[in-house]
C-alpha cells in the first residue's frame, strides 16, 4: 500500500542554517552565501535528476530576471532578514510514487510547486531526488525550497504562507494548523489523480489512522539518523571480516612456512643458531675468568654483601644480552 509522506521544516539562522547552503545541497550545485562569505559546493551529488524554480503565475512577464537564478533568489532571501533567529526559507519534503514513470512524477512536483507558488506569491525552488544506489530502491522524493517572502516585481516583500504574523494569517484564512492540513489534503489529492492518470488502482490517504478510522499503530519510517548508524554498523563489520580474514591468511602462511622451510626461514635459523653459540662462549669464558681469579679478602659485613652484590649481577647482565 502507498505510504503519505508530506514534512515541512524551517531553514533558521537560530539552527546554525542559511537560505544559500540549503539551496545548493538540494540543487547540488555551487553557491556562495554572501552574507558569510561561505562556498557551498554540492555540484558532485549523483542524485539529483531535476531542478527547477517557479516563480507566482500572477508575475506573468513581471517576474524579476534575478529570481530565477538560484544564487541570487536565495542571496536575496538571506539579506531580507536582518535578525539573528530569522526563518530564511522553509522547505516541503514529498515522497513520490515509485508505481509512476519519471516523467509522470515530475509532472506532480511541479503541479504542486506551482499550486504553492500561486497560493502564497513566493517562489518555490524544485529539486527532484533518486534513491541513493545504498539505501531504499523505493525512495524517490522531491524537496520544495520556499521563500518566506511574497515576491513581487520589485523583490521580496512581506511574509508570506506559514509565515505570516498570526493576525494576518487569521485575516486571510491562513492561521497554522488549518493551512498545514490544506496543504497535506491538497498533496494527498493531486498524487492520487497522478494515480488515476497511469491507470493504477492505488491511492494515499492524508489523514491519521485514528481519523481513518483504523486501529492500529502506524508504520514507523527509518530516520536519517538510524540509517547513517546502521550503515556504520555494517562498515564495521566488513571491516572487521576483512581484518579476520587476512590473520586467517597470515597464520595459514606462517604454518606453511615452518612445515617446509624455504630459503628465508633457513638463514633466519642460521642466525639463531649463531647467537646462541657466541652467547654460551661468552658465559663459559666469563665462569672460567672467575674460577682462576683469587678471591676478595673478606672485611667485616660490609665486604661480605659486596661480594653478594658483585655475584647477583651476572644475571641482570645475561638477561641484557638475551637476543
Amino acid at each position: 500500500m502507498p505510504q503519505f509522506h508530506l514534512h515541512i521544516k524551517a531553514i533558521s539562522r537560530s539552527a546554525g542554517r542559511s537560505a544559500p547552503a540549503a539551496a545548493a545541497y538540494r540543487a547540488g550545485e555551487r553557491i556562495r552565501d554572501e552574507r558569510t562569505g561561505t562556498l557551498h559546493n554540492y555540484s558532485r551529488r549523483q542524485d539529483v535528476v531535476h531542478t527547477e524554480i517557479l516563480l507566482p503565475s500572477a508575475l506573468g512577464g513581471g517576474a524579476p530576471d534575478w529570481a530565477r537564478d538560484r544564487a541570487r533568489l536565495w542571496n536575496a532571501a538571506e539579506a531580507a532578514e536582518r535578525a539573528r533567529n530569522s526563518r530564511v526559507a522553509r522547505e516541503y519534503q514529498v515522497s513520490l510514487p515509485h508505481e509512476l514513470a519519471a516523467s509522470q512524477r515530475l509532472e506532480l512536483a511541479r503541479r504542486f510547486s506551482r499550486e504553492l507558488a500561486d497560493r502564497h506569491n513566493v517562489a518555490v525552488d524544485l529539486a527532484i531526488h533518486d534513491p541513493m544506489p545504498d539505501g531504499d530502491p523505493r525512495n524517490y522524493h522531491a524537496h520544495l525550497l520556499v521563500t518566506t517572502r511574497e515576491l513581487g516585481a520589485t523583490g521580496l516583500g512581506a511574509k508570506a504562507g506559514l509565515d505570516l504574523s498570526f493576525i494576518e494569517s487569521h485575516r486571510r484564512g491562513l492561521d497554522g494548523a488549518r493551512e498545514m492540513h490544506f496543504i497535506r489534503e491538497r498533496w494527498a489529492a493531486l498524487t492520487n489523480e497522478a494515480y488515476r492518470d497511469a491507470g493504477l488502482d492505488l491511492q494515499v490517504d492524508h489523514r491519521s489512522l485514528a481519523e481513518q478510522g483504523i486501529d492500529r499503530a502506524p508504520t514507523q519510517r527509518r530516520s536519517f539518523v538510524a540509517y547513517q548508524m546502521e550503515r556504520r554498523r555494517m562498515r564495521k563489520e566488513i571491516s572487521e571480516g576483512i581484518a579476520e580474514r587476512y590473520s586467517e591468511r597470515i597464520a595459514a602462511s606462517n604454518a606453511a612456512a615452518a612445515a617446509t622451510p624455504g630459503p628465508l626461514s633457513r638463514a633466519g635459523a642460521a642466525v639463531d643458531e649463531v647467537r646462541r653459540r657466541a652467547r654460551e662462549a661468552w658465559l663459559a669464558l666469563r665462569q672460567e675468568g672467575a674460577a682462576n681469579s683469587p678471591p676478595a679478602p673478606t672485611v667485616g659485613r660490609e665486604n661480605s654483601r659486596a661480594q653478594e652484590h658483585s655475584a647477583g649481577a651476572s644475571p641482570a647482565v645475561d638477561k641484557d644480552l638475551a637476543l
